[in-house]
């Protein structure tokens, strides 16, 4: 009995729509237009912004660096050929020297921010 009713089960099903692939090529591009715009050219205004902090930096302005270290910078070393320039901070009585890569946060110049209070 069984056996009579699979033929007619098959028949029934019928082969599946072969759709045209413009739908899925649209949610495609749709997707990766979302993924761009709120993703990917935000961070790249971000990074340009801060590669631009870091070339303007002088004497006197307050940073964080990538681990943590509050500072004000006391001498700016002169850049390499190729190389990257190295920065003198002064943390409390401490003086370090940081790469200008390093550098995490531009707090500004000491006169608008003061990390001892």
């Amino acid at each position: 009995m069984i056996a009579s009713l699979l033929p007619e089960f098959f028949l029934l099903q019928g082969a599946a729509p072969g759709g045209s692939i413009a739908p899925f090529l649209f949610q495609l591009a749709a997707i990766s237009a979302i993924i761009y715009f709120f993703m990917i050219r935000p961070q790249q205004k971000q990074r340009k912004t801060h590669e631009e902090r870091l070339k303007n930096l002088k004497r006197g302005d307050m940073i964080v660096t990538a681990g943590g270290i509050v500072g004000k910078i006391v001498h700016i070393s002169d850049v390499a050929a190729g190389g990257d320039d190295h920065l003198t901070i002064e943390s409390d009585k401490s003086r370090l020297i940081v790469e200008r890569a390093r550098i995490a946060k531009v707090l500004g110049d000491n006169s608008t921010t003061n990390p001892g209070t």
